[in-house]
């Protein structure tokens, strides 16, 4: 009996061909070995000269010029904005969770709590969430300061614990911020690229279009967080440039003059700086009460 493509059923020639002259599929399948199964998975995607390198190399060479290139339909050859910031947004959290478990603490602007080791519970806890608002225990007293009542009744009931099971939850409320930060974030991009939006509402773009801009900046943060985290004199200089990348990819993007550009880039980050507040106020709070 002749055979048969295994993908879609058309009829192979003899002698049995290599691909499938129909959907172009191999005619010989079988389960592939671990070599294979990770070429699969990066292929030309991670390969030297693949997709993922030569988008990183504009991303971060020329600012704005990626989603500049990606709105005017060149998108064959690099990665889409929503992969490339899935994959950069995703390693980069697993790298800060495994390497600097202590950063959760520096982006949420909290402080994990000072537990003293004294009798069966602590006598001293605090638990700070920017200026003015913060809650612990003090000299064995309650504190809460800055926060609604009913925040505050959920801490004190929460703080209500022996000493061990205290300290335990101190221990992992980094991990869980950090975990909890990553799908913030990613809630937080579609907000960026409204407040976009809203920015430039005479030039007549789609919100997709500022979604695309929004996905390709964040990328970019993110990258530049990973570097102000090596061990290495001077790296968090690297976060002085986030806001002037910004602006250089927003005046590539958008065109018109810097003053205009400069304009629009202080309105979105005075509206983002207060969208971030709040969502890092919440994910602290969701992390600390997190079972």
């Amino acid at each position: 009996m002749a055979d048969r493509c295994p993908n879609c059923d058309t009829l192979l020639s003899e002698p049995r061909p290599r691909f499938c002259g129909a959907c172009g599929q191999e005619t010989n399948v079988r389960p592939p070995t671990v070599g294979e199964f990770v070429q699969q998975f990066g292929g030309a995607y991670f390969s030297t000269e693949g997709a993922l390198w030569r988008t990183l190399g504009l991303l971060l060479a020329r600012p704005g010029e990626l989603t500049r290139r990606y709105l005017a339909g060149r998108r064959k050859h690099y990665v889409l904005p929503l992969r490339l910031y899935l994959t950069i947004s995703l390693a980069v959290l697993l790298l800060l969770r495994l390497g600097s478990p202590g950063l959760a603490t520096d982006v949420g602007r909290a402080q994990i709590p000072e537990v003293e080791e004294l009798g069966e519970k602590p006598t001293m806890m605090v638990l700070e969430f920017g200026e003015g608002r913060g809650v612990g225990l003090k000299e064995g007293r309650f504190t809460c300061e800055g926060l609604p009542a009913w925040v505050c009744d959920r801490f004190r009931d929460r703080l209500d614990l022996d000493r061990k099971t205290l300290m335990r939850e101190a221990r992992l409320w980094p991990e869980r911020f950090m975990s909890r930060w990553g799908t913030a974030m990613f809630l937080l991009v579609p907000i960026f690229a409204a407040l976009t939006q809203l920015a430039y509402l005479g030039r007549g773009l789609r919100y997709t279009e500022h979604l695309v801009y929004a996905l390709h900046l964040h990328s970019f943060w993110f990258l530049a967080v990973a570097a102000a985290m090596l061990p290495v004199p001077g790296s968090s200089l690297v976060l002085w440039a986030m806001p002037l990348y910004a602006l250089l990819a927003a005046r590539r993007v958008y065109g018109g003059g810097w003053l205009g550009t400069l304009a629009r880039a202080a309105l979105v980050a005075a509206l983002y700086g207060i969208v971030l507040g709040v969502a890092l106020g919440v994910v602290a709070l969701w992390a600390f009460f997190a079972s």
